[in-house]
Order: C-alpha cells, then sequence, then structure tokens
C-alpha cells in the first residue's frame, strides 16, 4: 500500500510562513512527479504547486506564484512547500500526489489521474 506521508500544518495569522514536508516510498519518490493540491471545505481539491525530482522545473498556480516555493532533499527523499505571506483563503487541507503523470510534469492533470495521495495536513490562517 503506497503512502505519502504530509506534515507541517498548522495555525498561523496571515502573513506568516509554513513549511509542509511530503515523504514518499524511494521507488515513487525517485524520476517522478509530485505535486501539492488543497481542498477548502465544500470546495473542489484544486492544484498548487508541482515538481519532476529530477528535472526540477516546478509550477505554480497563480494564486500562490510568488508566495509558494517547492524545494527537495533526495537523501530524505522528501518536497517541501515553503509557505509565506499566508493569507485567509491559502485556509485548506493540503495533500501531496505523485504517479501517473509524468507526461504532463510539471504541469497538473485533474486530481483523479494521480495514483497516489497522502492523508493531508490542516493549514489555518486567521
Amino acid at each position: 500500500h503506497v503512502q505519502l506521508v504530509e506534515s507541517g500544518g498548522g495555525s498561523v495569522q496571515a502573513g506568516e510562513s509554513l513549511t509542509l514536508s511530503c515523504t514518499a516510498p524511494r521507488d515513487i519518490y525517485k524520476g517522478n512527479c509530485i505535486g501539492w493540491f488543497h481542498q477548502a471545505p465544500g470546495k473542489e481539491r484544486e492544484p498548487i504547486a508541482a515538481m519532476h525530482t529530477t528535472l526540477q522545473v516546478p509550477y505554480y498556480a497563480d494564486s500562490v506564484k510568488g508566495r509558494f516555493t517547492m524545494s527537495q532533499d533526495n537523501a530524505k527523499n522528501t518536497v517541501y512547500l515553503h509557505m509565506d505571506s499566508l493569507k485567509p483563503e491559502d485556509t485548506a487541507m493540503y495533500y501531496c500526489a505523485s504517479g501517473g503523470v509524468n507526461q504532463w510534469c510539471p504541469q497538473m492533470p485533474e486530481p483523479h489521474q494521480w495514483q497516489f495521495w497522502g492523508q493531508g495536513t490542516q493549514v489555518t490562517v486567521s
């Protein structure tokens, strides 16, 4: 059972920063696209950012461009989402995903096309 594991969520004030982590099994992490989505209550899951762990050319949604940055640590099979200047509208559950989308990466296809997901981590901005 493949599982991605997110961590790092929390409650912050507007303008503050958080860094989320997504750790994947080695055979999923290496040479694959890893993306971040968020989902607010009552809304659809939306793409935020993605990056292929070998090519390392990121994609960012317009809503987070200039505020969010992806990075990675190959020794830990982990990608990070650094979130600066957080806004109340960033409040959501954040998920990382991988698998089945390398041909589009870093562009982000619909959530149903991604094979593997984490359990999510909550970010609340007030």
